[in-house]
């Protein structure tokens, strides 16, 4: 089952810190450094075709984007 972009965002930020504490073989830490490699460029991805739907759904007949507010209730 694939993860949420939550998901592979939450494992990259665990990651980050456990290769910062440093207290690991090298051999351990190159394969964390990897795997966190890899979410990222997952998580860039995912974001990338995000803002793509974002654009098309926001453009007019015209093909221009269209800015609107968002109203963010508090």
């Amino acid at each position: 089952m694939a993860k949420t972009f939550e998901q592979s965002l939450d494992e990259l930020e665990s990651i980050v810190k456990k290769l910062e504490e440093g207290d690991m073989p090298l051999e351990e830490s190159l394969e964390l450094f990897e795997r966190g490699v890899k979410l990222s460029r997952d998580c860039r991805e995912r974001l990338t075709k995000a803002e793509r739907r974002i654009a098309m759904l926001t453009k007019d007949s015209d093909g221009e984007l269209q800015i609107e507010e968002i109203e963010i209730e508090e």
